[in-house]
């Protein structure tokens, strides 16, 4: 993990004293509402529908079990709201039928960072301070400015890896951070960067994707990716270069972001996205950051170009454990030691494989393993983790993965160094903690946004359909039979839960004041499984929040009938089409709300 230096560790507590401040004078109403509101979401304060949001940066995923101790903490003594707001947002949404409203928890969200939404502002800077006791913050994880770096969970450690993207996400974060031409853009401006052949980072769909590679001469850089995007209008970036080489790369950033700022339209919210003006643009826009980067390489120096000192600077947080435990071999160790699997009854030996095969993934190392604890369980809302749960991730991470954990895009966490020896007995202290289930990229392993049971901007709840399906797919032999299945679930157009890029796509609209939802199919993210990143295809008119389960359940019983041997959900549909599909899909709405359905 990258280590703060005195530097970065003074400036993330000035920017805490400096929160307080602010917080203060707003609390005795020296500063307005409107004054108020862009100094908090610099630090990552949002008024959501019921209480404030804290969101917290954890740059491309990284995470110590030191501040999963302290989210721990902040979930168990700050997320827990007044008594009056409290009841009054479980009296709301009584009245709609079900309550999903649980304290005490924090969030993964599929951009890698943790959220709280209970917090009372009021105790807003107290959280900042402890925050910034673990080097943590809320610093660009909102407002119009370049978001937290993401990048794929098993980066540094995959097998498929060109070259470990880590030491440029770091370096890009340093860069963007409170980078004073680019504090104001236009919208929000997303980066993902990959390292690896297979995308596990969902790079297409970003304002910015980055894929490491290597030319004929075998030397690194990066093929540039630009104006993907979720939202009103789905969109798969556009290649702008083929090849950069790497010392260049945030002088490139520079030139692009900088044009988009230039020409970005601030006139209309939902054409200020930086794919809207490449869609409107096209090769004007890519003319316009070629010539741009030239300016910045001869007319201003290069002044951001990389060197090989400070990429090696950087690299060296980037580095196996020091640990005899994680040092390289060249054989994989477990092959050999029966007594690395005594811990596993024959009565668990199902269970068991069926975890290595769904949680634990292949290391560079072969003597390591990555494995993923699942925070998909019935009860619990897509990649909500309460206080007692991220303790016992902290002590996973801490007793078998050298202290680190990472979040990931699907909403879980990963452990990256385990020793393939030490998996039966993570995999026994996992289960008793209920973090072992063996659903990962399974039918339950869905990504779901908070939706309407937290956000303003929702038209619908996705919580109360996460749970439907969750419920109705608890049997193991069913869900590993189905296969691997992308389900995302969105409550508005935002796009939060990624439903463009599901297998099946959920998506929540109102209308006349009632939850309905449009379902997709087909999308994917660009992962080998999912093939190349396209979004999903609208199957009909949206269906009533009462359908929806059914509807799903419709989708696989036809996938049941179509598949072939071994062939996956997202092949099938591939296959054969869509059509079938979308009659299954219709045939199991309730006859009552079809007319009303067909004037949406």
């Amino acid at each position: 993990m990258y280590q703060y230096t005195e530097f970065d560790k003074t400036f993330i507590q000035q920017r805490a004293a400096q929160h307080r401040d602010q917080l203060t004078r707003y609390l005795v109403g020296e500063l307005s509402d409107d004054e108020f509101k862009p100094l908090r979401l610099q630090n990552g304060w949002y008024v959501q529908r019921y209480a404030p949001m804290l969101r917290v940066a954890v740059p491309y995923g990284e995470i110590s079990g030191t501040q999963l101790r302290m989210l721990a903490r902040i979930a168990r003594e700050y997320d827990q709201p007044s008594h009056a707001v409290f009841d009054k947002a479980i009296r709301t949404q009584a009245s709609l039928g079900t309550t999903h409203l649980p304290v005490g928890h924090g969030h993964f969200s599929t951009r890698q960072n943790v959220q709280f939404n209970w917090i009372p502002l009021d105790k807003s800077a107290d959280v900042m301070d402890l925050l910034a006791t673990v080097n943590m913050h809320g610093i660009q994880t909102s407002g119009n400015c370049i978001r937290n770096i993401t990048t794929d969970e098993l980066a540094g450690i995959a097998p498929d890896e060109i070259a470990d993207p880590r030491p440029f996400a770091e370096i890009i974060r340093q860069w963007s951070t409170l980078h004073p031409e680019f504090a104001f853009l236009p919208r929000k401006f997303k980066i993902a960067i990959t390292g690896a052949s297979n995308d596990r980072a969902a790079v297409r769909w970003h304002d910015v994707g980055l894929y490491l590679i290597k030319d004929a001469e075998g030397e690194l850089g990066f093929r540039v990716m630009v104006g993907g995007g979720m939202g009103r209008t789905p969109v798969i970036s556009t290649e702008i270069r083929a090849f950069l080489p790497w010392q260049h790369i945030m002088n490139y950033l520079e030139a692009l972001v900088r044009v988009y700022n230039r020409f970005g339209r601030r006139d209309n919210l939902y054409k200020a996205r930086i794919k809207i003006l490449v869609k409107a643009e096209g090769q004007r826009y890519i003319d316009e950051v070629e010539a741009e980067f030239q300016n910045i390489l001869t007319q201003d120096g290069a002044p951001h170009t990389i060197s090989l000192a400070e990429y090696d600077r950087v690299a060296a947080s980037f580095v196996a454990p020091a640990s005899d435990k994680y040092a390289y071999v060249a054989t994989n160790s477990i092959a050999n030691d029966d007594s690395a699997t005594e811990l596993i009854k024959p009565s668990e030996e199902k269970e068991y494989q069926r975890w290595l095969k769904q949680n634990v993934a292949a290391h560079q190392n072969p003597a390591l393993r990555a494995v993923t604890l699942s925070f998909k369980r019935l009860g619990q809302a897509p990649g909500d983790a309460d206080a007692k749960q991220l303790e016992t991730a902290a002590q996973l991470a801490e007793q078998f993965s050298a202290g680190e954990a990472r979040v990931t895009h699907d909403q879980n966490l990963l452990l990256p160094w385990v020793r393939a020896e030490d998996l039966p007995a993570l995999w026994q202290a996992a289960r008793q903690a209920g973090l072992a289930k063996s659903n990962i990229r399974l039918l339950t392993d869905m990504i779901a946004c908070p939706g309407g049971d937290f956000c303003a901007l929702a038209n619908a709840r996705s919580l109360p359909i996460a749970a439907q399906i969750t419920e109705r797919y608890q049997d193991m032999d069913e869900l590993h039979d189905l296969g691997e299945i992308d389900l995302h679930i969105s409550g508005c157009i935002n796009s939060c839960g990624h439903h463009h890029s599901g297998h099946i796509g959920i998506l929540g609209v109102d209308k006349d004041g009632q939850e309905w939802y449009q379902v997709t199919l087909a999308g994917s993210d660009g992962s080998d499984l999912s093939g190349a990143a396209q979004p999903g295809k609208v199957v009909g008119p949206a269906f009533h929040a009462d359908e929806v389960a059914d509807v799903v359940e419709a989708l696989l019983d036809c996938y049941r009938q179509l598949r072939m041997p071994s062939e996956a959900f997202i092949d099938t549909l591939r296959r054969c089409g869509l059509d079938e599909f979308k009659t299954s899909a219709n045939a199991a709405r309730h006859s009552e709300t079809a007319e009303e359905a067909l004037s949406i």
